[in-house]
């Protein structure tokens, strides 16, 4: 198994300042990252989701699906959330790497290539992809499967992507094929 998809930030209760941009590309993105999961795991493909934990230190994923699914959108909450047999890794900064078990993780299941899903990506996106990609990662971006809330701010990320960490940005479609 050398690929994984790594869902990051899916659970998220909307209700900070940029919420409202934020779930207008939230919900463009959901059923294109819900079907990329699904054939993700038919086709035996990793499947791990990563998420902040809120501020909240005792959080886990069933208080975090819990907490998202309590929040101001449901709708974007409910198609996304993580089955039960998944891996989940909890973070609290930015990059899904960063004092997480999420590297050890990957060794162990010999993935060298990660598929990097979610919200924000100009944000959490673009600085996993950059901790991956330092790490000796493909990374390759599904460009219809992260959502954004500045969309200038999202298509330079992609960019830097691209030129400096050598991102494949890609089709959802195409990504569990490259």
């Amino acid at each position: 198994m050398s690929l994984a998809v790594v869902v990051i930030d899916m659970l998220n209760t909307y209700e900070h300042e940029d919420a409202d941009p934020l779930m207008d590309s939230v919900r463009e993105v959901v059923p294109v990252l819900s079907t990329l999961v699904k054939q993700a795991r038919e086709q035996d493909v990793a499947v791990v989701y990563v998420n902040d934990n809120q501020q909240d230190w005792t959080a886990g994923r069933r208080e975090l699906v819990e907490l998202a699914l309590n929040g101001r959108a449901r709708d974007l909450i409910e198609p996304i959330v993580p089955p039960d047999d998944a891996p989940f890794v909890v973070k609290a900064r930015h990059s899904v790497f960063y004092q997480t078990q999420l590297e050890y993780m990957l060794g162990q299941f010999e993935i060298k290539r990660l598929v990097l899903a979610g919200q924000v990506t100009e944000q959490c996106i673009l600085y996993s992809a950059l901790d991956a990609y330092v790490r000796h990662f493909e990374v390759i971006i599904p460009g219809d499967a992260v959502a954004h809330i500045d969309p200038e701010l999202a298509q330079a990320g992609l960019r830097m992507m691209e030129s400096n960490m050598r991102a494949k940005v890609l089709p959802a479609a195409d990504c569990l094929e490259s």
